[in-house]
């Protein structure tokens, strides 16, 4: 299948940006991508920033999309002096679309990466390719193309750093206590139980495994005083035995702009 492109990177050069020109193509009236190329910490972190840019009506998704969507993925190759890269997610809007509960961004949303050098005090290059799906009546499947070299400057660009601060918070930074779980048989799988310290305003609660071999299926939450009761039930996507790492799990409930993030879900 020919997947659409678009190319809008920033590429800093003797510290000044030059905006690489992007040719024509059939999503360029649907999402635009420009690469912020953001700063370096002291310690050597690299901080740069995807803004996606989103047509009125469209969306594209978050880390763990919902029911339905396709969760952003790059692709790094090309990119050079780069060990790791691992993404700060901003705080997803929630969705319902034809029956289904999806979870992303729309009008337009920073996505910050923090990445490691693989030789330290060395430039670093990143390029490749960020695969998303924007959706509206429709979904499109769209390749987008990135390429920049990043400043060792400490300067810090001001929407990237605004991104990085539109995260979820953890249950310390909420005031809340922590989560806990039951696991038990069920006819696919294993059916997993959550007790999670209420959060004002909560409307989704999200479970992620940490294991790409895992599904979990959409949640059912209800409110019952102080606390959220969660119920979802985890498959192996291969169909074969769960062997579930309590320690793995992600319990992120969300809201009206905020959410709170418990990792780990130990015995109720």
């Amino acid at each position: 299948m020919t997947r659409p492109f678009f190319l809008a990177p920033l590429l800093l050069a003797l510290g000044s940006l030059l905006p690489a020109a992007a040719p024509a193509g059939p999503v360029d009236d649907i999402v635009r991508l420009d690469l912020l190329p953001g700063w370096r910490d002291a310690d050597g972190t690299q901080f740069a920033g995807f803004r996606i840019t989103l047509a009125e009506g469209w969306k594209t998704y978050w880390r763990a999309p919902g029911e339905a969507g396709i969760p952003p993925l790059v692709d790094w190759q090309g990119s050079r002096n780069v060990a790791g890269a691992a993404f700060h997610w901003p705080v997803p809007e929630i969705f319902h679309v034809g029956g289904f509960e999806t979870y992303g961004y729309s009008d337009q949303v920073v996505l910050p990466v923090e990445i490691a050098p693989a030789r330290a005090g060395a430039p670093v290059r990143i390029e490749g390719v960020l695969e998303l799906g924007v959706c509206q009546d429709v979904c499109v499947p769209v390749a987008l193309d990135f390429a920049a070299d990043l400043p060792m400057s400490e300067t810090r660009d001001p929407a990237l750093a605004l991104a990085l601060a539109d995260r979820a918070m953890t249950p310390e930074e909420a005031g809340l206590g922590t989560a806990r779980c039951t696991v038990g048989p069920a006819a696919k799988g294993i059916a997993l139980w959550a007790e999670i310290p209420a959060m004002p305003g909560a409307r989704a609660v999200v479970v992620e495994t940490g294991d790409p071999a895992l599904w979990a299926a959409p949640v059912k939450m209800r409110r019952a005083g102080d606390e959220i009761s969660a119920e979802t039930r985890i498959e192996h996507v291969g169909k074969g035995p769960v062997a579930l790492d309590r320690s793995a799990l992600v319990i992120t409930v969300i809201g009206d702009g905020e959410a709170v993030e418990f990792r780990g879900c130990p015995p109720a």
